[in-house]
């Protein structure tokens, strides 16, 4: 198992289609955003334990506050890797 610690809005990236952002957190929350193909099932462990036989339901898609969080994210990482290639 690798640990690991992240700064709000650094990422993990799993494989070619897989990205993990660390958005923040508080004491005892932290906040992910999950980037994965839509085939790809992704349930948090208290989910799995009480497990029945879900319902498909079609994805509505992520809303536009969680479009421009990650846009934000990524945009800052973009300007602090492009600062630091720089050497600033």
């Amino acid at each position: 198992m690798l640990k690991l610690t992240l700064k709000p809005g650094d990422y993990i990236d799993i494989g070619e289609n897989i990205r993990v952002v660390f958005s923040g957190g508080s004491a005892n929350n932290i906040h992910l955003l999950v980037d994965a193909p839509r085939e790809m099932n992704i349930a948090r462990s208290t989910a799995l334990q009480n497990r029945e036989p879900a319902h498909y339901r079609p994805e509505r898609g992520i809303s536009k506050e969680a479009q421009k969080e990650i846009t934000q994210i990524l945009k800052r990482e973009r300007k602090n890797r492009s600062a630091q290639s720089q050497g600033r």
